[in-house]
């Protein structure tokens, strides 16, 4: 593959990829992942388009040819599990985080050896860390990113569509390559390891629910409500999540935040009043205003609901951790990082809380980041008032 052509588009000069919709074709293409030592992997979900959301292609790149997967025509894809578990095979994913999350909740699969094009760019310090941006940077082309928000569950794609999808994954193995020298260069690769590991294992987010209490308690312009409008908004999310289940759509393009904030706040009795909200479509009120009324109603008649206890911090928890944050921004401003990346914030948090006494305690729980204990454990130390 050629990378040194400055500016240019490439859908047009690039082979075919390779569509796998069958058995068979996943058992070729398994056997081919099987005996490479680095692939690329991407995926497409339908989160604008669908209730409940699911994995809609997944492609793959190896150094000679570009795969783009069906997994809504193929039921069991089991035989990728042990790829993506491999630690003999580096799997390369850019912002691999969604991805991750994605693919072990369609499928359960596992994660060893990954690299993140993503990631390793906010290590060394780069401030375009998108795809198309960091394939600009290092290689003149220009990636059509027209198809960010398709509906990939649609069938069948257009060639148009494919080919945007081919090439999430077919400059990663190389850009994976020159980003992995830079970090070399500037003595980060450590870090990045130690990051794309903990990528590897981190647990998978499970799917909101429109009854979820903190959830309700996040809507934005909830804390201006009174406690009844705040009883009859929950009515209203509910019924919101229950026309999203059925018509299999996102809730937000069943009714929008706003038209629910409005329709609690003026707690209609009749269609009209309706009407006159902003938010709401003339569609909108005709399929729904009835219902909508019902849920007010509801509403009207619960108490409301209870709102979430702040969780008080000791003080001097909230103490130790505006230290942290405060010697983490400096130091990220030393290297020319992010604040998150010298110490990520689930780490800082848990520092905080639990107060180790030693560097042994501080250990035990730097223990998924030993190369920032053995770098910064020191620091971290004097930063908590606890002699190193």
């Amino acid at each position: 593959m050629g990378y040194n052509s400055p500016m240019m588009e490439v859908e047009d000069i690039l082979p075919d990829p390779i569509w796998v919709d069958t058995p068979e074709a996943l058992q070729a293409l398994s056997r081919d992942l099987e005996n490479q030592t680095i692939i690329a992997v991407d995926t497409e979900s339908n989160s604008l388009h669908a209730y409940r959301e699911q994995v809609c292609l997944i492609q793959f790149s190896t150094p000679r040819q570009d795969y783009v997967l069906d997994p809504l025509a193929l039921r069991d894809l089991s035989p990728l599990a042990p790829i993506f578990a491999s630690p003999a095979i580096e799997k390369i994913f850019h912002a691999a985080e969604y991805d991750l999350i994605c693919l072990k909740r369609d499928f359960n699969f596992c994660f060893e050896n990954l690299f993140d094009t993503m990631h390793a760019g906010r290590i060394l310090g780069r401030e375009g860390v998108g795809l198309s941006s960091m394939i600009e940077a290092e290689f003149g082309i220009v990636l059509n990113k027209h198809y960010q928000r398709a509906d990939w569950g649609m069938r069948p794609l257009s060639p148009e569509m494919l080919a945007y999808a081919r090439l999430d994954t077919h400059y990663l193995i190389a850009l994976r390559d020159r980003l992995r020298a830079a970090l070399q260069e500037k003595k980060r690769w450590e870090l990045a390891q130690e990051d794309f590991k903990r990528f590897c294992h981190a647990p998978c987010a499970s799917h909101a629910n429109g009854d979820n209490n903190d959830a309700l308690w996040r809507f934005p312009g909830v804390q201006q409500l009174e406690p009844q409008q705040v009883a009859i908004l929950q009515e209203l999310c509910r019924y919101r999540e229950a026309c999203a289940r059925e018509l299999n759509r996102p809730p937000f393009k069943v009714f929008s935040n706003q038209g629910l904030l409005e329709i609690a706040q003026v707690r209609p009795h009749y269609v009209e009043e309706l009407r006159l909200l902003p938010s709401l479509s003339e569609r909108q009120v005709r399929k729904y205003g009835r219902h909508l009324l019902e849920a007010v109603q509801r509403g009207r008649s619960l108490p409301p609901p209870r709102r979430p206890s702040p969780h008080m911090e000791d003080e001097r928890v909230l103490a130790r951790m505006e230290r942290l944050k405060e010697w983490r921004k400096m130091t990220g401003k030393q290297l020319g990082v992010e604040s998150d990346v010298v110490l990520p914030k689930d780490i800082l948090y848990t520092i905080s809380i639990t107060d180790p006494q030693n560097l042994e305690q501080l250990s035990a729980l730097m223990s998924q980041t030993p190369w920032r204990f053995q770098q910064y454990g020191p620091a971290i130390m004097k930063v908590l008032n606890k002699s190193a």
